[in-house]
């Protein structure tokens, strides 16, 4: 399955975003599609995943302001954004998995990417 993520942009602190993960060649629906993100200077996290059964899962700094859903017939995933905040800056990647719903956040058991979106918050 091949991912293109899109939607980020330029925005101020408190402001809304919703970035989008299309998928082709495959259905989102036989997936665990996550988001993570890599700010400058730091290593890669996971921020939210949507299990191929419905399933949500965030990391706790995002809890209560993002939210991950999914259009089955627009095959795509979407990560909506509210009350962004400047620690949110990074660029943001989808990944799709098959792993155990467990292992959801783990960077190495993702196997497939999209290209990453650039998110800049401004205070």
């Amino acid at each position: 399955v091949q991912l293109q993520a899109s939607g980020g942009g330029l925005v101020q602190a408190g402001d809304s975003l919703t970035l989008s993960c299309a998928a082709s060649g495959g259905s989102v629906r036989r997936y665990t599609i996550a988001w993570f993100r890599q700010a400058p200077g730091k290593e890669r996290e996971f921020v939210a995943a949507f299990g191929w059964s419905g399933n949500t899962k965030y990391t706790d700094p995002v809890k209560g302001r993002f939210t991950i859903s999914r259009d089955n017939a627009k095959n795509t995933v979407y990560l909506q954004m509210n009350s962004l905040k400047p620690e949110d800056t990074a660029i943001y990647y989808c990944a799709a998995t098959t792993v155990v719903w467990g292992r959801v956040t783990q960077e190495n058991d993702q196997r497939y990417w999209g290209q990453g979106t650039l998110v800049t918050v401004s205070s």
